[in-house]
């Protein structure tokens, strides 16, 4: 019998301040039929004949539908919104010369799995491999949003009390309502389908960073991931970025929108470093409650009634989020993008995207008319 391997320890490099980074997952979309177009392969040749100064913020994805635009490390909102937005100009210039839109949504409403080509790559061709159908289905888009966080021993407290909010988070965010030419009855079809991958999904609650490291060693011991960053939570921690990633919100259409979510997410996680920091115990919710509040504001969006706390008390979502806002306010403040906060409710106001997609469909009958309309909407 073979003595077991040490665990190995897992480094985070811890950030001094609370700094952001953005991750917007945009899909690429043919203008005159609106399907999803595997036009990666010639927009990344344009531009690297460009020589595009901000090449090295925008990158490639699993399917060639995709395109991601990346922020540098950011200390406020409106830095990261501004460095998106000057990626997004020059992108569209080129997107533009080749007849193709940017599509800003967790999925498509009917495009068929079955025509999207995967990326080149070892590492993309091994997921298909190991997950085979579920793989070649995740025609969804997302953001994920870093979070700087100063102490290691701070990550596993913050990721775990900040899943009392995910479906606050989830719910202004809904985008995906329809898959391959249906209406699916949920807000957030993304969600659903993104958990099937076997490393994705709701993230363990550690309380200790050995506990993670413990996982991580079984994880690679037994074949499951060989890099860290297969494991595909959620919420996880990014140890060489020192970060939180936040990874719960559908696609996004605009920044308007994003700003807001952005601010909110950025505002919890310092909310509950800077509790730490008071002495507090954070609360937390017991694994089942977070599943069915996950479930929850997938399937209803901003009409979820969630599971507030421990208890087991309820509320509806939109509520429960406006004194939720009104609690992050001093903290929006501290961090500048008390604005930016304040706009969530305009989501909540003019409806999440999968409610202003239902309104087109119900209106025109016209898938097209759903993906023109997201289109309309990139700024």
């Amino acid at each position: 019998m073979s003595a077991a391997s040490p665990i190995e320890p897992i480094e985070f490099r811890p950030s001094p301040e609370p700094t952001l980074g953005v991750e917007w997952e945009l899909a690429l979309v043919d203008r005159e039929t609106r399907d999803l177009v595997n036009a990666a392969d010639p927009l990344f040749e344009l531009i690297a004949r460009r020589g595009l100064e901000r090449s090295p913020r925008i990158h490639r994805e699993l399917l060639r539908n995709t395109v991601e635009l990346v922020t540098g490390i950011c200390h406020t909102v409106g830095e990261a919104m501004d460095d998106l937005g000057a990626t997004l100009e020059e992108v569209r210039a080129l997107t533009g010369e080749l007849g193709i839109d940017l599509y800003g949504a967790g999925t498509h409403p009917f495009a068929e799995w079955s025509t999207q080509q995967l990326t080149e790559g070892h590492r993309y061709a091994e997921l298909i491999e190991r997950t085979q159908w579920w793989g070649r289905q995740m025609l969804i888009w997302g953001v994920h949003v870093h979070v700087g966080i100063d102490r290691r021993d701070k990550v596993f407290p913050i990721l775990t009390s900040l899943l009392q909010y995910y479906p606050h988070l989830l719910a202004l965010s809904c985008s995906s309502p329809m898959w391959a030419g249906q209406e699916t009855g949920y807000a957030s079809n993304r969600a659903m389908m993104f958990q099937q991958l076997p490393t994705a999904g709701l993230p363990f609650q550690f309380q200790e960073w050995s506990e993670f490291e413990s996982f991580v060693h079984d994880q690679k011991t037994t074949g499951i991931i060989d890099h860290l960053n297969e494991i595909r939570w959620d919420i996880r921690p990014s140890p060489h970025l020192g970060t939180i990633e936040v990874r719960v919100c559908d696609g996004v259409s605009n920044r308007r929108e994003l700003a807001g979510l952005v601010a909110l997410t950025h505002c919890l996680v310092v909310d509950l470093s800077r509790r730490i920091d008071a002495g507090e115990s954070l609360p937390q919710m017991a694994p089942w409650l977070v599943q069915e509040n996950k479930w929850r504001a997938a399937r209803y969006g901003l009409d979820a009634i969630i599971i507030q706390n421990a208890a087991c008390d309820e509320r509806l979502v939109t509520d429960d989020l406006r004194d939720l806002l009104e609690r992050l306010a001093p903290v929006a403040d501290s961090l500048g993008c008390a604005a930016e906060l304040a706009s969530v409710s305009d989501i909540v106001e003019r409806g999440a995207s999968y409610q202003r997609q239902h309104v087109v469909h119900e209106a025109t009958g016209s898938l097209r008319d759903v993906v023109a309309s997201v289109v309309a909407e990139l700024d």
